[in-house]
């Protein structure tokens, strides 16, 4: 099936099992042991409070761990961007340009990685004079050049 095409209006992406199923589960969870544990604080002896409170901690870590778990995908996909697109820039980008790859940010790098290589020069020189942020260099593309294997 082939994927629609890819614009800044609809290139933020969503994982069903992690946004819909998992985060949601694992919140619920929290919540429930929450109120399970300020519900029956008064009439239950130490031992049940002390259970009741390990639940909570162990749903507070499921929680951690999911987020964390996506928090560091999404950070070593950000470092893999980052070293794609300058060695796209190395490719792409006429001299003078070139010298300046080091000052992107990674945040400018990662926006740049939906450019054209067509429109990437003017671009690239736009972030820099301009200090443009990811958004905004994203906001700038005319010719969109997809991305549909991210996380």
């Amino acid at each position: 099936m082939a994927e629609k095409p890819q614009t800044f209006a609809n290139h933020t992406r969503f994982d069903p099992f992690f946004h819909f199923f998992l985060l949601p589960v694992f919140g619920l969870g929290l919540i429930l042991t929450l109120v399970h544990f300020f519900y029956h604080l008064r009439e239950s002896d130490l031992r049940d409070n002390i259970h009741s409170f390990l639940l909570i901690v162990l749903a507070f870590a499921f929680v951690v761990l999911a987020l964390k778990t996506r928090l560091y995908a999404l950070r070593v996909q950000d470092r893999v961007i980052r070293l794609e697109e300058r060695l796209r820039l190395m490719q792409v980008l006429p001299e003078p340009l070139r010298a300046r790859i080091p000052q992107l940010t990674e945040g400018q790098l990662i926006g740049l990685r939906f450019a054209s290589d067509a429109e990437l020069p003017k671009l690239v020189e736009r972030a820099l004079n301009e200090k443009l942020s990811r958004t905004d260099i994203k906001k700038s593309i005319q010719n969109w050049r997809p991305d549909y294997g991210r996380v």
